[in-house]
């Protein structure tokens, strides 16, 4: 099959409307009318409907490493609508709360150091979080939205962009787990009014930025043609932050068979082993011992 040796990343720019996890089918679609036979294929993290923005999808052996991609940071762009509180914290939820209050922009800039660094924030009830072995989301369009507990995420920076009278505009950088949609609602609260997420997107996830991402369409396009793996960013672009560990034919073998080989100099931590350019697998070095967590077949 053509698409047998696809590995890579292909960094898509979302549109609002579409899930996450129709993108990938509508790839996978273009993938096998090329022409292309059957390919691995995934995402590295879901956007909501109503979000746009850097949506990573890995292909082939590159799927391996989407879980990693979750555990990064991600940032954003959100607005925030004043006045109005909503059920899902997003446009999409019924009213709940309304509020005469509008912020300045003065008054907004004074209170971004409260939300500064590691913070507790309660997830919204409409999220994918299972409570009792159910979607969060689910028992709250049941009628029953959970009492989630509060936990730590990590700001890393919050900055207003814009603001008017009714809506305000910020970059925000944080840890895996946050919700903006939280973060929005808190914001609101913590400046005396109420408030939803009108416009989310995404602009960075992991080692993957906005910069780097394409249009759907073109994305679709791409993969249809004759040579879809020019498209992609290598396996190794999602490891951009993990420092290499070079290994030789011996050790890149004993690797592949999920042996365990000594590094006696390499630092603790993961690393990616290559023999010379090709990546042989993702490891943990603790001690000098060298543990596989991931192997590629790149063969």
């Amino acid at each position: 099959m053509r698409g047998a040796g696809l590995h890579g990343w292909l960094i898509v720019d979302k549109p609002v409307g579409p899930t996450s996890a129709a993108v990938v089918g509508r790839l996978k679609q273009a993938l096998r009318a090329g022409g292309h036979g059957r390919v691995k294929i995934g995402h590295g993290g879901t956007l909501d409907p109503l979000a746009s923005g850097v949506l990573p999808i890995a292909l082939g052996e590159a799927t391996k490493l989407a879980g990693q991609l979750l555990n990064g940071p991600k940032a954003y762009r959100f607005t925030v609508a004043w006045g109005a509180a909503t059920e899902t914290d997003d446009a999409e939820g019924a009213v709940t709360a309304t509020s005469e209050v509008r912020p300045d922009a003065a008054a907004i800039r004074g209170m971004l150091p409260r939300f500064a660094g590691t913070i507790a924030q309660t997830p919204p009830a409409y999220s994918a979080l299972k409570v009792g072995g159910r979607r969060a989301h689910a028992l709250a369009r049941a009628g029953a939205p959970p009492v989630l507990a509060p936990r730590a995420v990590t700001i890393h920076r919050l900055a207003l962009v814009a603001a008017d009278v009714d809506a305000a505009t910020f970059d925000v950088a944080c840890s895996k787990g946050t919700y903006v949609r939280s973060l929005a609602r808190d914001i609101a609260q913590a400046l005396g009014t109420v408030g939803h997420v009108a416009a989310l997107r995404r602009t960075a996830a992991g080692p993957f930025s906005v910069e780097q991402a394409r249009p759907l369409d073109k994305c679709l396009e791409l993969v249809h043609g004759p040579a879809p793996g020019q498209a992609l960013l290598p396996l190794t672009a999602g490891l951009d932050d993990i420092p290499v560990l070079a290994v030789d034919r011996h050790e890149a073998l004993a690797l592949k068979q999920g042996r365990r080989i000594v590094a006696p100099a390499a630092k603790p931590g993961r690393h990616i082993a290559t023999l010379g350019s090709v990546p042989v697998a993702l490891v943990e070095v603790s001690d000098g011992d060298v543990r596989v967590v991931r192997g590629f077949n790149l063969d």
